[in-house]
């Protein structure tokens, strides 16, 4: 059993970190989640192994991430801007600074439409197996997966007009 568990978590805890990461947006967070989920699965890895350990994980990674976040009282946020440089900035900023917008977007949808738009773009489930993770119908996928592309076209062009004014 150990050593099925090991070659596992070798093979993929990487994957199982970004999933982590993509959800909360923070990857110390990420590892903790992580973690604590493995170290929960180890104690039962016969029977999650001989089922899909794959899903089996992703969805204990989705409810302890959403029960952390129900329990903590306040969370802290950077909100400074850096100051801005003199001169041109290079296309890989501009690049990242897009990425980094999409990410702070991302971060303020609710947590079920966040965690349907991971799975479907970052993990590339279809609306019956983001169902079976989240323990809901696929309708209901497709509902939070809509709202959620919907909050993000709406809030993306007015973002990336206030960074192409900036300049």
């Amino acid at each position: 059993m150990r050593q099925a568990f090991e070659e596992y978590v070798s093979a993929r805890g990487g994957r199982l970190l970004r999933f982590a990461y993509l959800l909360c947006g923070d990857r110390h967070l990420a590892e903790d989640l992580v973690q604590e989920v493995l170290a929960k699965a180890h104690r039962r890895w016969d029977r999650i192994e001989a089922d899909a350990p794959d899903g089996y994980l992703r969805a204990a990674i989705v409810r302890t991430n959403l029960s952390w976040w129900r329990r903590r009282s306040s969370r802290e946020r950077v909100t400074a801007e850096p100051p801005e440089r003199d001169g041109p900035r290079p296309d890989f900023a501009d690049t990242h600074a897009v990425r980094d917008e999409l990410w702070r977007l991302l971060a303020i949808l609710p947590r079920a439409q966040r965690a349907v738009l991971v799975l479907r773009f970052f993990e590339d489930l279809d609306d019956q197996s983001i169902a079976a993770v989240l323990g809901c119908a696929p309708g209901t996928v497709r509902v939070h997966a809509s709202r959620g592309l919907a909050a993000l076209r709406a809030a993306l062009p007015a973002s990336l007009a206030l960074n192409g004014d900036a300049r």
